[in-house]
């Protein structure tokens, strides 16, 4: 059903074995779907960081280059990619049943995730 929704009980997400059955169940998922998108924040630092670990540790003093990663670097770069590409489909999917709580609770996650990985010292330029 492609309509806004605010159902609660006898709602089925993603496939026929996420079924909220009660209460606590659907509460739950909630839960699951905010620890989801605050996921999909940590794998997108993590990505970020990485790239800064990988210019750190081929930086030089002197003007240099600009730098290629190997091949098992870039395959590292490609899967963490891949992995919030993923999570990031999911959550996407899960916005599509249009059910009003669980969007909320992907907006909770999205500002938990940015509030917690993404605070960090701001630079100039």
């Amino acid at each position: 059903q492609m309509l806004w929704n605010w159902n609660v009980m006898n709602t089925c997400f993603i496939s026929k074995h996420w079924q909220i059955t009660s209460k606590g169940m659907f509460a739950g998922s909630c839960i699951g779907v905010i620890l989801l998108v605050i996921a999909l924040e940590f794998l997108r630092r993590l990505s970020k960081e990485y790239d800064r670990f990988l210019i750190k540790q081929h930086a030089a003093p002197r003007a240099v280059p600009a730098f290629r990663p190997s091949v098992l670097q870039q395959a590292l770069r490609a899967l963490l990619h891949v992995a919030q590409f993923s999570v990031a489909y999911i959550v996407m999917l899960l916005a599509m049943y249009y059910n009003g709580y669980f969007i909320i609770c992907i907006f909770i996650g999205a500002y938990i995730g940015s509030f917690v990985f993404h605070w960090e010292p701001l630079t100039a330029g």
